[in-house]
């Protein structure tokens, strides 16, 4: 009797998707648009391209672009020809490149031409890296196009892989520490595309706007999109006018944003006038979204809102929340990330991995197929952060007794203020119910009195004031004294993270530099 392989694998699914829809229209950008069988013939002649070159088991490759469709092909042919996929944020600087292509050992790196200059950067300093593939010309570097152009492509067939071989090896977006990468098997990547489908409350027909980078989570929606005969739109990055307009252009129905870029919608004078009725479900996450500008934008837009929340090491796969969940007269409600997602187990932990009663603060923590293997070559991080099988995620919610589980905050972005534990996320929802405020973060900085002091730092939305002590009020009549900013300063933009989260890191800097230690 034939050995009975297990079918679940990314690859294997990535060929559904193309072969079951093969004459409609996968990708659209800048003009161009691909058809499914257009896609495939792209990755046989990529992966034929890495065979030729000696391509082995095991070898990595990393992309460094915004949006367009070969990003799509880094992340998937070189799976089929045997090898892992890393990502290059296009925001990081030369120096995470450079850890990123080291620590993965990359041997080929694929560039857009705006990022020419960086990947001839990268060539001469990273050693594992023997060429740099640019999208088109480009000094220095190959034209992918043209290489691809003269093989012969090779036939991509089910089970190529196994479930447990190496996909995607991905740099977490954490503010904190060692950059460190997940190991994301074939397994892992394949329930990506079972739990989206099935978790997330996505439209029937799916033509999905992409502005937040498809490197990176943004990717997640391709395959559960092509696979129902969807497509795809991209946008080389955010712009709120742009996205405005794609979307009656195209008659989107499905995108994701960041609570960042919602807020940039919803500011932006075209949204009075811009026709989104085809628009069905705007998916969100990355970071907590205000519960104020939330209802703002299911009174201004519509019903269209639905939450994800995860992190890398779990392949983005934690909770979610439907359209129908989201109570706009419910600000309670619109705090919450929702239900346990398919496909995994989520559970409230106390330190000691009991699980936490109702209502009572825990660590989120996930077991599942979509959890990775570990950190890569971080073996003590690894057990740090996978005990007794449970993922430890680091964010600190409660579950209250409807399953909902709504996060209090991180670990790690916790104040101690004179002895109480503070956690920034409740005061920013409430500075959030200011109709002068756009967006805010919340942090601790040191304090000789009170070890850490509140201080909340503030984006105004265009046009609008308020003095700082009417929100210190507002935080006092809503939470009291202990969660009251010390200091409330008000700030042209918040520094984002490469996931587009504030990055509360950058912004203890400039207090805690000469402190000597991140707490006090």
């Amino acid at each position: 009797m034939a050995e009975l392989r297990d079918p679940v694998t990314f690859c294997d699914l990535v060929l559904t998707a193309l072969r079951r829809h093969r004459d409609r229209e996968a990708f659209r950008a800048d003009g161009i648009t691909l058809t499914n069988a257009e896609v495939e013939d792209a990755l046989s002649r990529f992966v034929a391209m890495l065979w030729d070159r000696g391509f082995a088991s095991g070898d990595g490759v990393g992309v460094l672009s915004p949006n367009r469709p070969e990003v799509f092909w880094v992340q998937t042919a070189p799976l089929f020809a045997g090898g892992r996929y890393t990502a290059l944020h296009p925001l990081g600087s030369l120096d995470d490149h450079r850890y990123a292509c080291n620590e993965a050992e990359l041997r080929y790196l694929f560039v857009d031409p705006a990022y020419a200059e960086r990947g001839r950067e990268l060539l001469d300093i990273c050693p594992s890296v023997e060429a740099v593939f640019s999208f088109g010309e480009a000094e220095g570097l190959v034209d992918l196009g043209e290489v691809l152009a003269d093989v012969d492509p090779v036939e991509l067939r089910y089970g190529m892989r196994d479930p447990g071989d190496l996909a995607w090896l991905l740099y977490t977006g954490g503010t904190t520490g060692v950059p460190k990468a997940a190991m994301l098997p074939e397994r892992a990547v394949a329930q990506t595309v079972f739990s989206v489908s099935l978790g997330w409350d996505l439209p029937l027909d799916r033509r999905y706007l992409a502005v937040a980078p498809i490197s990176h989570a943004a990717g997640m929606l391709i395959v559960p999109s092509l696979i129902t005969g969807g497509s795809v739109t991209l946008l080389r990055g955010f712009d709120p006018a742009a996205w405005l307009a794609a979307i009656p252009r195209d008659k989107i129905t499905l995108s994701l944003l960041v609570p960042t870029m919602i807020y940039a919608v919803l500011d932006h004078p075209d949204l009075a006038t811009t026709d989104l009725s085809s628009l069905e479900t705007i998916m969100y996450g990355a970071s907590p979204m205000s519960p104020t500008r939330l209802a703002e934008g299911i009174g201004r837009i519509g019903p269209v809102f639905a939450q994800l929340y995860g992190q890398t090491e779990c392949a983005g796969l934690t909770t979610s929340m439907s359209r129908a969940d989201h109570h706009a007269g419910d600000p309670v409600r619109l705090a919450s990330c929702g239900l346990a997602m398919p496909g995994v187990r989520v559970a409230i932990l106390d330190d000691d991995g009991n699980d936490c009663a109702v209502g009572e603060p825990g660590e989120v923590c996930v077991q599942g197929a979509s959890v990775m293997d570990g950190y890569w070559r971080q073996p003590e991080l690894t057990a740090e952060t996978i005990v007794d099988g449970w993922l430890r995620t680091g964010d600190i919610g409660v579950c209250g007794d409807d399953g909902f589980i709504t996060l209090v905050d991180r670990k790690k972005d916790m104040i101690v203020s004179g002895g109480f534990n503070v956690f920034p996320r409740e005061i920013e929802d409430v500075l959030s119910t200011h109709a002068a405020v756009s967006s805010v973060a919340v942090i601790g900085v040191p304090d000789e009195k009170w070890g850490e002091a509140v201080t909340a730092l503030v984006v105004l939305r265009p046009g609008a004031t308020v003095e700082a002590d009417e929100l210190r009020e507002l935080v006092r009549d809503r939470k009291g004294a202990i969660y009251t900013p010390k200091t409330v300063e008000f700030v042209e933009a918040l520094p984002l993270t490469a996931v587009g989260k504030p990055d509360k890191k950058v912004l203890r800097a400039a207090y805690w530099a000469d402190a000597g230690r991140a707490v006090n």
